[in-house]
């Protein structure tokens, strides 16, 4: 008789992250594509929801935000990373999102993390995924802490920048005249545009241009809650610049606890080749566990 060979079972590995497809809210198309890392710790001591950037910094920050979310992970927090409507693996082109939906997939991964952890819950954004986030908390029902990272404080900012990829392509081709008038009176006409090979809807140019980095309203009974401001750069004895500066005045008169910090390191959205930051995964660390040892600030 011959003897079968042993099966070896392999048991999971723990902590291992999730990818799954989020199916949408009524009235929005679609799923979303979420990684959620599981925290490390018996008891998790946040939840983290990260808010991508615009267009291209999001695909260029891609390892940036793993390298971040697995560090969090291992500290004791919970982290959710979702492609938004239109973009990565989730559902539709990017022509098909409007501000409206981006704001909606927020506050829905909100949600998700909450229904699973009581935990305290920041919202993590880079660039205009801070906007995004700060826009998407005023509809959120419970308090939230918010960890920003090199912030854009007004989308009007973004998108002005934006369109010069399309008129430094036109010019390369020898057609600059008239080029942003005609892209205003397209998006004005309802239709859609298309910049360095990513669709533009009315809605999406236009709830980004009117975008600000205003803090949410803080209720007298709310708990305090905080922002954690990091920058990048690899000059020494670099500064915050006076619009930040103005921006953090005004969350800290709104009710926030707000700190800032500059970490050593380069502008990874926008930099040739993809580059790494350690430095700003440290600090956002030191910056996310310091607060969630405060007592006043855990909840």
């Amino acid at each position: 008789m011959v003897t079968p060979p042993s099966v070896r079972t392999v048991a999971p590995m723990p902590f291992q992250p999730e990818a799954f497809f989020l199916a949408a809210d009524a009235g929005r198309p679609g799923q979303r594509m979420c990684l959620f890392h599981p925290s490390h710790t018996a008891r998790s001591v946040g939840s983290v929801l990260y808010v991508p950037p615009f267009a291209e910094e999001m695909n260029k920050a891609r390892r940036m935000a793993a390298l971040q979310a697995r560090a969090m992970a291992q500290a004791g927090f919970a982290v959710l990373q979702m492609d938004l409507l239109g973009c990565g693996d989730s559902s539709g082109d990017s022509a098909d999102a409007t501000w409206h939906d981006w704001v909606g997939d927020v506050v829905q991964g909100a949600r998700w993390l909450r229904e699973r952890s009581a935990a305290a819950l920041w919202l993590w954004g880079l660039r205009a995924g801070c906007l995004l986030a700060a826009d998407a908390a005023r509809h959120l029902p419970d308090p939230c802490n918010f960890l920003f990272w090199s912030p854009v404080t007004a989308g009007k900012t973004q998108w002005q920048q934006f369109l010069r990829l399309k008129l430094a392509g036109d010019m390369l081709g020898g057609n600059t005249k008239g080029v942003s008038e005609a892209l205003r009176q397209q998006l004005a006409a309802g239709e859609n545009i298309e910049v360095a090979g990513y669709g533009v809807s009315p809605g999406l140019a236009r709830g980004l241009e009117q975008a600000v980095l205003a803090p949410p309203p803080v209720a007298p009974a709310d708990p305090m809650r905080r922002l954690e401001w990091l920058e990048l750069s690899t000059r020494e004895e670099a500064r915050l610049s006076p619009v930040a500066q103005m921006a953090l005045g005004q969350w800290e008169q709104a009710g926030f606890a707000v700190r800032s910090r500059i970490a050593n390191g380069p502008s990874f959205w926008q930099t040739t080749e993809i580059e790494d930051a350690p430095a700003l995964v440290s600090a956002s660390l030191e910056a996310i566990g310091s607060a969630a040892q405060s007592p006043a600030l855990a909840h």
